[in-house]
């Protein structure tokens, strides 16, 4: 669970800031949007070979 606290004279926009920030660091979204629908076990290893390709072809 992400939280912030509120900082006294914090204004509600550099809250607001400062916590998509840290849920941006902590991964939560993407996580999220990961686990939004079922990947049988097959998809996963063929994304994870393939995101492997690309990463060596980058280095190159």
């Amino acid at each position: 669970m992400t939280r912030v606290m509120l900082s006294e004279g914090e204004s509600f926009e550099s809250l607001l800031k400062r916590f998509n920030k840290k849920v941006q660091q902590e991964g939560i979204l993407s996580e999220a949007r990961r686990r939004e629908h079922f990947e049988s076990p097959s998809v996963r290893r063929k994304k994870k070979a393939a995101a492997k390709r690309r990463k060596s072809l980058r280095a190159r």
